[in-house]
């Protein structure tokens, strides 16, 4: 049995908590990572994790044995990372989630560049407006939104958004322009969805000097930022949404900015990552997305 490989799949089986989602991280069968385990317990002499149908949870000595399997691979990969480094060639896969608007709009163009200048580094991105649990799903890092709530995280901050309200010709057209946060009492809003609760987000202004925040009722709410986007572009209704997705619609007309004097205070952006995952290639990568991104959103 290779001793690494069987640490590597114990690990990560702990993390996402699940043999099912550990073998789609590890791009192994179920069936092998299983096996795995069962061998690795089985050399160990001791159970390391108890199971269930509903539930996975380590033994007293599988704690433990966990503790000293992250201490081992975060020191080899510190290890290959440095020597990366030296050589000059960082390598390795990465595992990215980020927002659709950003990875469509701003990276997949420049995924050749990338490669071009980073041969050994492989990429494996999603895109998605979802929230992501980075060690539980096995991801490297992600680009966030708004104001970070775990320190235990590595942020470097990449710009900022500037959430704008706007609305289609055809909807002005029917409903008229809004002129003040209270009358939009009078008009039709599409909601936008948060996908960590289900419910819809609440609209936001800045008026006076002061923050407000409106829980709008609609006929159509959706969780999606391009289908969001839609529901604006088809005059459904007011959307709220940041100047970077609407920025190409508002220069051909095909959407126009209301309430300009009521901008809500613009949003950081950030990309974030695990300390074990601060791999050579990992500095790379980042330091790519901030020279890339960066250069598109306002500081």
């Amino acid at each position: 049995m290779d001793k690494l490989q069987a640490m590597t799949t114990f690990v990560r089986v702990v993390e996402a908590r699940s043999f099912s989602k550990a073998a789609q991280t590890l791009s192994m069968p179920r069936s092998s990572v299983t096996t795995t385990i069962k061998n690795l317990e089985a050399q160990l002499g001791t159970p390391l994790l108890r199971r269930s149908t509903r539930s996975l949870s380590l033994t007293e000595a599988g704690a433990r044995y966990f503790a000293s399997c992250q201490a081992i691979l975060s020191d080899i990969e510190r290890a290959e990372s440095d020597v990366s480094e030296r050589t000059n060639t960082p390598r390795g896969r990465i595992r990215v989630d980020v927002p659709g608007v950003i990875g469509r709009s701003i990276i997949v163009p420049r995924l050749r560049e990338f490669e071009a200048r980073y041969p050994d580094i492989e990429l494996v991105l999603g895109l998605s407006d979802r929230p992501t649990d980075l060690i539980h799903e096995g991801i490297d890092c992600v680009i966030r939104t708004g104001v970070l709530e775990d320190s235990t995280l590595i942020a470097r901050r990449l710009g900022q958004l500037n959430w704008l309200t706007c609305a289609s010709p055809r909807y002005l057209k029917q409903y008229g322009e809004p002129d003040s946060i209270a009358a939009l009492a009078a008009h039709r809003v599409v909601n936008y969805l948060s996908n960590a609760t289900g419910r819809p987000l609440d609209w936001r202004f800045r008026v006076n000097g002061e923050d407000v925040t409106l829980s709008m009722r609609s006929r159509f709410a959706v969780n999606e930022t391009e289908a969001y986007l839609q529901c604006g572009l088809e005059g459904l209704g007011l959307i709220q949404l940041s100047e970077f997705a609407a920025s190409a619609y508002l220069r051909s007309g095909r959407l126009k900015e209301v309430l300009a004097s009521a901008r809500c205070v613009p949003v950081p952006i950030s990309i974030v990552y695990p300390h074990a995952r601060a791999t050579a290639a990992m500095r790379t990568f980042v330091d790519w997305i901030a020279e890339i991104v960066g250069s598109d959103l306002p500081q």
